[in-house]
């Protein structure tokens, strides 16, 4: 029986991979351009990855006014409890803004003297 010979497929470089058709490589182009869009809008947009950092930064300096605003109407509270409540608080406040003295102090008024002039030596 004779050989038959069927015929061969052309060779081709078996290191280069054929080129995509035209639609598929514009798909591919398109895909990347999107993604690139996606990715930049993810970072800098306007709730983005920057975005972000900065609403955080700006939360914790809020958070840390806000604790030392409640410490400082902690103490005004207290100061405020202690001038209704506490004599002792309103004798020395009385004292001090207004000049006030206990029954019985003397006051005592010292000015400053100028040193005397060096003409004298």
């Amino acid at each position: 029986m004779p050989k038959i010979e069927l015929p061969r497929a052309p060779r081709r470089n078996a290191r280069r991979k054929p080129a995509p058709p035209r639609s598929r490589r514009t798909l591919q182009l398109l895909l990347l351009f999107v993604t690139s869009i996606l990715l930049a809008d993810a970072i800098i947009g306007e709730r983005g990855l920057l975005e972000t950092l900065r609403a955080r930064r700006r939360d914790t300096a809020l958070q840390t006014e806000i604790a030392q605003q409640r410490q400082e109407n902690a103490r005004l509270r207290e100061q405020a409890r202690r001038l209704r409540e506490d004599p002792a608080a309103i004798e020395a406040i009385a004292r001090r803004d207004l000049g006030l003295l206990s029954p019985g102090e003397i006051l005592f008024i010292i000015k400053d003297v100028k040193p005397a002039s060096r003409r004298l030596e």
